[in-house]
């Protein structure tokens, strides 16, 4: 009976320390929705790639951490953080006072501000064109520039989509004269119709949007480790080398019309 007990007990130390060979600590588990390239996308073997997962991989290595990253859909970012299946949102988010109540935000990371997609024939082609009469605005239902049009643009015929390409696919093909979207975006959007539309890149709202990396409320000191490793990784140009990687083309044109560009942590 002895040696059976001493067996049971040697098998039992066996399977804890099996079970604790990779404990959570070690690991760094990354939410983000793999549906906004250059940012966050999968390859044609559908491994995570972009600049967010690029992102997240320093952060594990700051951090001495493996990293996994699970794509959720955008809905169920937050509700992952709450419920502790994911430590960290990396994943262009944009920090706003509601999400701010469900969530922790780091230091931001990158500042976004809308721009516009015009039809070449639309009249617009800088922001000020947004005061004429009669303006057909295509937004995409709850996004920031939805936002912008129903509250700044009272003389405008606003019409509205679910999917920013079918706004884009109106502007192209003049049933609607601007979008407002991201600056990203709108230079993508403008390089795929390039001979029926315009990207007006100029700030026309009075402040950004940044975006910011996400923990659970009470996850204060990962939040303080995600602070520290901004702050470093831009120190050593790393939110640079990233730009010059995946949006060198984007960057050389906001340098040649003076423009901020939007991916850089500020001071």
């Amino acid at each position: 009976m002895k040696k059976i007990l001493i067996s049971f007990t040697m098998i039992l130390l066996m399977i804890i320390t099996g079970c604790s060979s990779q404990p959570k600590d070690d690991k760094l588990i990354v939410g983000m929705e793999l549906q906004y390239p250059p940012f966050e996308t999968s390859n044609a073997n559908g491994d995570p790639e972009g600049i967010s997962v690029d992102l997240a991989y320093a952060l594990g290595e700051h951090l001495n951490k493996e990293v996994e990253i699970q794509n959720i859909a955008w809905s169920g970012l937050i509700p992952a953080i709450q419920s502790g299946k994911i430590d960290v949102i990396i994943s262009s988010m944009s920090v706003r006072p509601d999400r701010a109540e469900s969530v922790s935000f780091s230091k931001p990371y990158a500042h976004s501000t809308l721009a516009i997609l015009a039809n070449k024939d639309s009249g617009v082609t800088n922001p000020k064109d947004l005061e004429k009469d009669g303006i057909r605005v295509a937004v995409k239902v709850g996004t920031t520039g939805f936002l912008y049009a129903t509250e700044n643009m009272p003389n405008a015929i606003i019409n509205t989509v679910d999917k920013a390409d079918t706004a884009i696919l109106e502007v192209a093909q003049g049933k609607s004269d601007v979008f407002f979207y991201d600056q990203m975006s709108i230079y993508r959007s403008q390089k795929e119709y390039p001979d029926s539309t315009i990207a007006i890149l100029e700030p026309f709202q009075k402040e950004s949007e940044p975006w910011a990396m996400a923990v659970k409320l009470d996850n204060q000191k990962l939040l303080d480790e995600i602070n520290v490793f901004i702050d470093a990784y831009k120190a050593k140009g790393g939110f640079d080398d990233l730009a010059n990687k995946y949006l060198k083309d984007m960057k050389q044109t906001f340098d040649e019309l003076g423009l901020e560009f939007f991916f850089q942590p500020r001071d």
